[in-house]
């Protein structure tokens, strides 16, 4: 991370959610000139102690900044920020967004900017509110090499960069990310209540295939979530049908078939949907699989 403040561009984050405040808290303590806003401000007020501006407006906020990232909570949302405020923008500038969107989505935003001299880079991240707050996010970037290259010592702030490729490939990067997150999620959830019932100690069997080849920060961090019953959001269960959502329609649209996401993605909609899981962690699918099997949820 790094360098004094003047080393870097002025930043504007929009979005700070659960993602977006950690993120841009990073930001700030790291030197970084940052101007935030978020829908209710008040959840973007506290940053104003490590030192960020508080705007009351998007205008507002991107009117002087260099780069702008958003974080936000789909494509459309994204797509319509840009087109309220593509003319107000400084040419010149570049737009990173860190959302979670589709491929298709990421490239209609940097056509979109294209046509006003704002070049766009797709970044999303994975990592959770703990990578987040550790500044450890994997953010999988897509887009331009020049522009990677000048977003670099931002990004590194907040996690670690890897440029994919071209425009949209972050999102497909992502999109890969949350298929493997999603499936490790259920093959979890089953483990850990087959050795619950079983009569083996979970945390125990954690302990004992750590290092293995069956380790993982899931096994680990949502393993333990699952046996003690902490569902406080990290990753939203809506959020990861989105996702997954968006994996399958990028699926179809190369004629492939993916039957594993295909009923991960099945059981967290009725997760979702029927058992009021929307705003619980997405490790909750642990509670579908108990439902699933007759036991209290």
């Amino acid at each position: 991370m790094g360098g004094c403040a003047m080393a870097f561009e002025k930043v504007a984050l929009l979005g700070t959610g659960l993602m977006g405040f950690p993120m841009a808290r990073n930001l700030a303590r790291a030197g970084v000139p940052v101007t935030v806003w978020n829908r209710t401000r008040a959840k973007a007020d506290p940053l104003a102690e490590v030192g960020a501006q508080v705007a009351d407006t998007i205008p507002q906020a991107v009117a002087d900044a260099d780069v702008i990232i958003t974080m936000m909570s789909d494509g459309p949302t994204v797509l319509s920020v840009v087109n309220d405020v593509a003319e107000g923008l400084t040419r010149g500038a570049l737009w990173i967004d860190m959302s979670s969107t589709k491929p298709g989505e990421a490239r209609a935003q940097a056509d979109a900017l294209a046509k006003v001299g704002v070049t766009h880079l797709d970044a999303p991240v994975s990592g959770g509110t703990k990578g987040a707050e550790g500044a450890s996010l994997a953010i999988m970037v897509g887009g331009g090499a020049d522009e990677f290259a000048r977003a670099t010592p931002i990004l590194e702030v907040m996690g670690r960069p890897v440029h994919v490729g071209p425009s949209g490939t972050g999102q497909l990067s992502k999109l890969c990310n949350q298929t493997i997150v999603a499936v490790t999620i259920g093959a979890v959830a089953e483990a850990m209540l087959l050795a619950e019932e079983g009569g083996a100690d979970p945390a125990a069997l954690r302990a004992a295939l750590k290092g293995g080849f069956a380790d993982s920060t899931i096994l680990q961090q949502h393993g333990e979530r699952m046996t003690t019953g902490n569902f406080e959001p990290g990753g939203l269960s809506k959020f990861q049908l989105k996702d997954l959502d968006n994996v399958l329609a990028e699926a179809e649209s190369v004629d492939l078939s993916l039957p594993m996401t295909q009923g991960v993605r099945d059981r967290f909609a009725h997760f979702v949907e029927d058992m009021d899981g929307a705003d619980k962690d997405h490790s909750g699918l642990y509670l579908e699989l108990r439902a699933r099997n007759g036991m209290v949820a």
